[in-house]
């Protein structure tokens, strides 16, 4: 990447098409699941004088989860994230920090199931090209923002979840 920072200042939006919020669950029986969010929008606000003054904010439709099995999909939105009394997930960011030429901690509070907590995403940006790519993996215990069915699937699935990140911004 050739680019400098200071080109990349600006109000970008996240491009559906070229974006995965994804995921992966374990499963005790050794199993993983994969998944991601089809709805989502977002904004990013880039300072590349001042990594530290860009913001996010990230809005994630909960009934959009998709693992390629309806029935299981149903059940992720229903039970588990409870999509019909919180139909959103949402990331405002609330620190950026520089960390390396091209790599950055997102600070921002996570908010799902009507419970906040802060969350820092190590990202690193891979491309920028007129628009900006950013990569990232993190993992959270859904446990904190109590994302989970019953007493069967504590024990039944890994509290930890993977999230798996790629984000393509435009620019407006």
């Amino acid at each position: 990447m050739t680019t400098k920072l200071s080109e990349l200042t600006g109000d970008y939006v996240l491009d559906a098409e070229r974006t995965r919020i994804g995921f992966v669950a374990r499963h005790r029986m050794a199993t993983r699941v994969r998944g991601r969010f089809a709805g989502f929008e977002g904004v990013v606000r880039l300072d590349g004088d001042d990594p530290s003054a860009s913001s996010a904010r990230l809005t994630i439709q909960a009934d959009t989860v998709d693992t390629g099995n309806k029935q299981r999909d149903d059940q992720l939105s229903k039970t588990f994230l409870v999509a019909a009394a919180y139909p959103t997930i949402m990331f405002v960011s609330t620190k950026v920090e520089q960390t390396g030429a091209t790599t950055f901690d997102v600070t921002g509070d996570l908010t799902m199931r009507g419970v906040t907590h802060p969350v820092t995403v190590p990202f690193e940006l891979i491309e920028a090209d007129g628009d900006v790519t950013f990569k990232a993996t993190q993992t959270l215990n859904r446990m904190h923002w109590q994302v989970n069915w019953n007493a069967l699937t504590t024990v039944m699935v890994s509290p930890d979840v993977i999230l798996d990140l790629q984000l393509t911004a435009t620019r407006r």
